[in-house]
């Protein structure tokens, strides 16, 4: 297994600028931006994924194992589901997009100001043009960090990386980010109750998490046949929380096809992601997916990622490893898998098999190196 993936650009004559006021007008895509044959949107895959909807109100009511049912189901399938009732505030989801517009709307100089620094995480990412040399996503990014154990982060990174000008920006992502944490941990005790460990484990496990929010835009396309706002992927956190404007964009590979989740207003997409995967040992799913754009509208979304703690050691539950389920994935911290996606391996499908593959290399090399 090949466990690099990276191709950094070979020249800086050959790296393209991703300025969207500029391309979105483009008649051709450049040829950076252009994905093969196999991984191109087709127009079958707008046949929509029925994923369950579940409603949180039933957490309120009393009917647990009838949410625990639904969103085991759903885990054990292709990890998507979606929930309703979740007690966000409208007017707060209205804002926080309203907000994405006025950040990307800026000029180029201006986004840059939060430019993502090579091997980071968190920042401005105008595609990956720094990253990568071929198959870039067709979007923009803003990513920050958010913590429950940190005093305003949010609101603070914006005043220090943006200037005061955009403390009401920070103010509201740190509501949202607030927000989403506290459903998240609601989310924790619904997958503790489907997996049998009690409602308390994964919500224990994840309060003191640090976590990360990103603030995606994905610009018009002339040849929207020709790219992907975002590439076929699995997440390397835990849970993502997903709002999606009303612009279609979002597919998921299930039963061996895409399939598109249309937007639903009231309602918050969540996915497993893979170091969820490896803490249920395999038992919950982090299923591919990707975004597709589109020629005439812009779309917009707001993506929550829960994350361990950076001490936590990412283990499942003894009960839910036995003899039919032996372990699947090795002991690790959220930020030796980061590390990883960031500087060794573009997220892909495989991102966990093959950081399995690189964690016991290490492990073995420094074994070997150990004095008898």
């Amino acid at each position: 297994m090949v466990l690099c993936t990276f191709s950094p650009p070979k020249a800086e004559a050959e790296t393209p600028r991703f300025d969207a006021s500029v391309l979105s007008r483009r008649v051709d895509v450049p040829w950076q931006f252009v994905w093969p044959e196999e991984e191109k949107q087709t127009p079958e895959a707008q046949e929509e994924l029925v994923v369950p909807f579940i409603d949180l109100a039933g957490l309120l009511s009393g009917d647990l194992a009838g949410v625990a049912r639904s969103v085991a189901a759903a885990c054990e399938r292709h990890g998507f589901f979606q929930v309703v009732n979740h007690g966000i505030d409208a007017a707060l989801l209205e804002e926080a997009h309203r907000c994405v517009e006025a950040f990307f709307g800026m000029p180029l100089t201006e986004k840059q100001r939060a430019q993502r620094r090579p091997g980071e995480s968190c920042g401005y990412a105008s595609s990956f043009t720094g990253r990568f040399a071929s198959k870039l996503p067709w979007k923009e990014t803003l990513s920050f960090r958010f913590s429950p154990a940190g005093d305003g982060i949010v609101k603070n990174y914006f005043a220090a990386t943006l200037g005061e000008e955009f403390r009401h920006l920070g103010e509201v992502y740190q509501t949202y980010c607030e927000a989403m944490n506290g459903l998240s941990l609601e989310i924790m005790e619904m997958l503790g109750m489907s997996l049998g460990v009690g409602r308390r484990r994964f919500r224990d496990f994840f309060e003191g998490n640090d976590s990360i929010m990103r603030l995606n835009y994905y610009p018009p396309c002339q040849k929207p046949e020709l790219t992907l706002g975002t590439g076929p992927h699995s997440d390397p956190t835990s849970l993502t929380i997903l709002h999606q404007d009303n612009v279609q964009g979002l597919q998921v590979f299930a039963d061996n096809r895409w399939r598109t989740i249309r937007p639903s207003p009231n309602a918050l997409v969540v996915n497993i992601g893979d170091t969820f995967m490896a803490l249920s040992n395999g038992r919950c799913k982090s299923c591919l997916h990707r975004a597709v754009v589109n020629s005439e509208t812009p779309r917009k979304s707001l993506a929550f990622f829960l994350c361990p703690a950076n001490d936590r050691v990412v283990r499942p539950p003894a009960e839910l490893v036995d003899a039919e389920h032996p372990r699947a994935y090795p002991d690790f911290t959220w930020p030796t898998l980061l590390e990883f996606t960031q500087k060794h391996y573009r997220s892909d499908v495989k991102t966990l098999d093959a950081f399995t593959t690189w964690v016991n290399l290490r492990i073995a090399a420094a074994t070997a190196a150990a004095p008898e």
